[in-house]
């Protein structure tokens, strides 16, 4: 099913029990091809697995994956631009909600270009005692090897131009709500 610009849906993510980790309650459609999704999303509620909630504190653009093992949330903070790039299973969409497995291992990328992989340790964690196969670890770790790279040639959402275009896109929609 193909998205109208503007449709609002949710986001759901889980973990690879099965488990709901986190769901975002409003994101705003504003692209969709055969192989991603783009949604923008501010102040939005997000439920975080204990039941405890917040609302995001700056305008951010979301890309989902068809066929990648990563998505990525761009943030327009006040003090510059953020990536938050989860490692994660290509979204599926059921249920007007973007849907996908969480796999730990994050990459923040800085406003001035620097970036980090996060949360290896957790990865390895869950790896154990969610049993991912061997086959799994190694798409992961490609994974994260081609969103490095990605980011390495300001690619994609790494393209300021072509971040920039969404995300007034994005703020045009809000201002004439």
């Amino acid at each position: 099913m193909k998205h109208e610009i503007g449709d609002i849906i949710q986001i759901h993510c889980y973990k690879h029990n099965g488990k709901i980790h986190r769901i975002w309650e409003e994101s705003m459609v504003l692209e969709e091809t055969d192989d991603y999704i783009i949604c923008g999303n501010y102040k939005t509620k997000v439920i975080e697995n204990d039941g405890r909630s917040h609302r995001t504190k700056e305008p951010a653009i979301v890309f989902f994956y068809k066929h990648n093992w990563f998505n990525i949330i761009a943030q327009f903070k006040d003090f510059g631009l953020f990536y938050y790039c989860n490692i994660a299973s290509p979204y599926v969409y059921d249920e007007n909600t973007i849907k996908y497995i969480d796999y730990d291992l994050d990459l923040r990328v800085f406003p001035d270009g620097g970036y980090r992989v996060l949360d290896r340790n957790e990865y390895k964690y869950h790896k154990k005692i969610m049993n991912y196969s061997s086959d799994l670890d190694l798409v992961i770790n490609n994974e994260l090897e081609n969103l490095i790279n990605m980011k390495k040639e300001n690619k994609g959402p790494f393209d300021v131009k072509f971040l920039e275009k969404y995300l007034n896109k994005y703020q045009k929609m809000l201002n004439s709500k």
